[in-house]
């Protein structure tokens, strides 16, 4: 692509040199990444696919740049040159073709080793989310653990998950007990629950899950999500479906974003609070293992103290050691 500057002012917008598309396809076997420690005669090349997208800095990473894939940014790509002048729209409506063959390199057998396509940045992982769930068509299940998402995430999300209720996707998710608490997760779960996502809350542990349409699964692989398997083999998502979501689904409570937390969920949380400090754990640790906030982790332990008929935390404890309750 004779590339004039990095606005989208070229001659031949969206024909990609010779020399990126080499770069890109290393890219790709280099398991979609390359360092920027290129040679020089290389550097137009990097600028040329920065410029197009097909290359994008890995944040977690410095000096590492990621393969992006050219399906995903073909739509976006035409759309931006078919506002531009009349000479550019033949070359923004042909885009789809010129990405087609970068795309089916992309996501090639060789990339997938064998039924498990491993993604490596949270970026990627991420844009491949996006994407699959804008595909999806029948059914989604998520498990999510952990406490409440930021709440700016939360309304980050909400119109594209609104638009996939409304393409007929069924979608179900489990989330920890904890998110009863926090109010932006109770607002966006009782918009959804209204256009019939379906949510359940769950207070033991569990891994993250994504199973889309029964056909693919994902799961992190590293405990930071930094790198992610996505299982294309149908027995192993039938298994992960029926046998992990559905058994924890079952055993999940319903949650539609009400303020009011059902007692059996309070009674577990508090049960669990017990546990963890009988065995020492401080209140900043349970909390952020639960999580809940210190403050609601406080107003639990009060109306414990008054459940339990005693003054102070030390009384508290000493009284659970013993297993029973003051009168």
């Amino acid at each position: 692509m004779n590339t004039q500057d990095q606005s989208g002012a070229t001659n031949r917008p969206g024909r990609l040199s010779q020399g990126a598309r080499t770069l890109y396809l290393h890219a790709l076997e280099q398991q979609g990444r390359i360092s920027l420690g290129n040679p020089d005669d290389a550097e137009e090349d990097v600028r040329e696919l920065l410029a197009l997208g097909l290359l994008v800095p890995d944040v977690d990473e410095p000096g590492t740049l990621i393969a992006m894939d050219p399906a995903q940014l073909s739509s976006t790509l035409s759309t931006r040159w078919q506002q531009q002048a009349l000479e550019l729209l033949s070359q923004a409506i042909s885009i789809p073709t010129e990405l087609h063959e970068l795309s089916e390199a992309f996501h090639s057998p060789k990339q997938n080793s064998g039924f498990v396509e491993y993604i490596r940045g949270k970026a990627l992982i991420n844009q491949r989310l996006q994407q699959l769930t804008s595909t999806t068509r029948e059914e989604a299940l998520a498990m999510q653990p952990g406490g409440p998402r930021p709440p700016e995430m939360l309304a980050a999300s909400m119109e594209s998950d609104l638009k996939t209720l409304r393409q007929g996707t069924a979608m179900r998710t489990i989330y920890h007990a904890s998110t009863r608490y926090h109010q932006p997760t109770r607002d966006y779960v009782s918009t959804l629950s209204a256009s019939g996502w379906q949510f359940r809350t769950l207070d033991e542990p569990y891994s993250r899950l994504f199973i889309l349409d029964r056909r693919m699964a994902v799961i992190p692989v590293a405990s930071d999500m930094s790198l992610a398997a996505f299982i294309h083999d149908q027995s192993v998502v039938n298994f992960l479906a029926e046998e992990i979501f559905e058994r924890l689904w079952n055993k999940a409570l319903d949650f539609d974003g009400e303020r009011t937390v059902p007692q059996e969920v309070v009674s577990r949380l508090r049960q669990t609070i017990i546990d963890l400090l009988l065995a020492g754990t401080n209140h900043r640790v349970i909390a952020r293992q639960l999580g809940i906030s210190e403050r609601t982790l406080a107003r639990h332990l009060a109306e414990m103290r008054e459940d339990y008929n005693v003054e102070s935390l030390f009384q508290l404890g000493y009284v659970l050691g013993k297993g029973s309750p003051g009168s």
